[in-house]
């Protein structure tokens, strides 16, 4: 096990986050350590250099520096802010774990996103059973017909995404936001390329029903989700 993969297990990554009090010399003691300049003013490169050195203070930096966005991605594929933050704990420890891996191909950001979409993927597996899902009466396709989201706040869309069943969320943000295939959705969630479609298509219709509700709202003052 790497010095890195050692720091992080199952609470590691809190206990790091929680305590404010790292000095550039609290470091893994496996491996030496060069003397580093401050995280914050680190490039993407060197800040990662230090991380892979062992610097407890770069690799509390690399979190504070792609949490909230990563937050904002796990907030679209749970139900609650409390199994998003299980989701965004679960993707950091992987990030840690697996960062000597990282050949550097891609923009960290994109990495460490994508693992983040894997944890939740992880999770949704985990609790598909527990939960009962009633298909409504919705159409099997919906018309090529588009609706626009630019109109609509963050925390609007956020609430009616989150509303959706775990399986039509699943299928919504990894076609609509993330660009997966329906091909590779099928096979991310262990289900036909025919069903991811038909499953984003009556996510769209549901969310198009919420969003002409809440335009009516707006209109005359009254909203039900």
């Amino acid at each position: 096990m790497s010095a890195l993969s050692a720091s992080f297990g199952a609470s590691g990554l809190r206990g790091l986050l929680a305590d404010s009090s790292y000095s550039r010399e609290t470091v893994t003691r496996t491996a030496p350590v060069r003397p580093i300049a401050s995280p914050a003013i680190l490039d993407e490169s060197a800040l990662l250099d230090a991380c892979l050195a062992g610097s407890r203070l770069a690799q509390k930096q690399l979190y504070e520096r792609f949490s909230g966005k990563m937050m904002a991605v796990c907030m679209r594929y749970a139900q609650t802010t409390f199994e998003a933050e299980d989701v965004l704990q679960e993707g950091f420890v992987t990030v840690f774990r697996n960062l000597p891996g990282f050949r550097r191909e891609c923009p960290l950001e994109f990495w460490i996103r994508r693992i983040m979409v894997n944890a939740a993927l992880r999770q949704h597996r985990r609790n598909a059973p527990l939960v009962a899902v009633s298909e409504g009466e919705y159409p099997e396709t919906l018309a090529d017909e588009e609706f626009t989201l630019a109109n609509y706040g963050y925390e609007e869309l956020l609430t009616m995404i989150q509303d959706l069943a775990p399986r039509y969320r699943m299928v919504f943000n990894l076609f609509a936001i993330e660009g997966y295939s329906h091909k590779e959705i099928g096979e991310l969630m262990q289900i036909s390329e025919g069903t991811s479609k038909s499953q984003y298509a009556r996510a769209r219709v549901i969310l198009k029903n919420k969003l002409e509700r809440l335009d009516a709202h707006r209109h005359n003052g009254t909203f039900s989700r």
